[in-house]
């Protein structure tokens, strides 16, 4: 048995498996650090970071996305700490990203949000006029969404497995999602293949060579070794695009930020040094306060098919 930051219980070894890069398939690599059982490493070939071993795509669903990842006693390592009681901060980030939508978008269509969790970008799609649609494997929390935005309009399990139509959406979302997906060319395909004409997709996913990611090193808040699974850049973003069909029309890391609890600052503050987060603590006295918080360290990235395809 093998324990794994941020789960409650050790798992067999056999749920862990080496990797070679997700990007290129290259088995080369120099490893940035390693922490217990996983490894952070750069592909030698292509310069693409990701986690081996890592844990095997039926462990990621039956072990990573329960009930405990979306209310964490460990949530430095695995989770949120009480996702659905942050509700009011998400869907206030959530309003203020929507400015990106309105730049390519003059009247609403069909979205469909990759990875909806309980729904919370939908609901402001909603409110703009959109048609939506979800897709969320985590039976956790999939029911908050469909108390949310409505039953009809949430779909369980993954992207693949939905039955979608070609051409069924006009913008295509991946909030924080990508870095979690085993084989995220394909996904990508996928969503290609289900953008109508003049179709758009928006990823947003965290940027490993930013300016914070290289000053907090392996304490950097997006090291969580168990579900982010792959580590991005601009480059190799752009790479993974161009191989699934699509052209990169906009990447900018001005509307990455978002609305937190002072209690989050705080406890994020113990992965820098228990020092800090007892320097912090008082900040949980006003638990309920929020501040928009932008360090630069995520993509938001809106592509587009290309004529061709791949």
């Amino acid at each position: 048995m093998t324990a794994v930051p941020g789960l409650k219980a050790s798992i067999p070894a056999s749920a862990l498996e080496e990797v070679a890069c997700g990007l290129c398939g290259g088995s080369e690599r120099n490893v940035k650090f390693t922490e217990g059982p996983f490894s952070v490493v750069t592909c030698s070939d292509c310069r693409f970071t990701y986690v081996t071993p890592r844990l095997t795509d039926a462990a990621l669903i039956d072990d990573v996305y329960d009930e405990g990842y979306w209310s964490s006693d460990a949530a430095k390592e695995r989770g949120y700490t009480d996702y659905c009681a942050d509700a009011p901060l998400y869907l206030r980030t959530y309003r203020r990203r929507i400015g990106i939508v309105r730049r390519y978008f003059e009247v609403p269509g069909r979205v469909l949000d990759v990875g909806c969790a309980a729904g919370y970008f939908l609901e402001v799609m909603q409110g703009e006029g959109w048609n939506v649609t979800g897709v969320e494997p985590s039976d956790a929390i999939r029911t908050h969404a469909e108390e949310r935005i409505g039953r009809e309009n949430v779909v369980g399990g993954l992207l693949h497995e939905a039955g979608f139509e070609d051409g069924s959406f006009d913008l295509i979302t991946m909030w924080d999602v990508i870095e979690h997906i085993p084989d995220f060319v394909a996904a990508l395909k996928e969503v290609r293949r289900l953008l109508a004409p003049g179709g758009k997709l928006l990823v947003e996913t965290q940027n490993v060579e930013s300016r914070a990611a290289r000053v907090l090193g392996r304490r950097w808040q997006h090291y969580k070794h168990a579900e982010h699974i792959y580590h991005f850049n601009p480059e190799t973003l752009a790479v993974a695009m161009d191989r699934a069909g699509f052209r990169i029309l906009e990447n900018t890391p001005r509307l990455g930020g978002k609305y937190v609890s002072m209690g989050f600052i705080s406890e994020r503050a113990g992965r820098l040094h228990p020092v800090v987060s007892t320097l912090l603590s008082p900040l949980r006295l006003l638990r309920n306060a929020a501040v928009y918080v932008n360090l630069f360290d995520e993509m938001i990235v809106i592509a587009e098919p290309t004529v061709t395809g791949r």
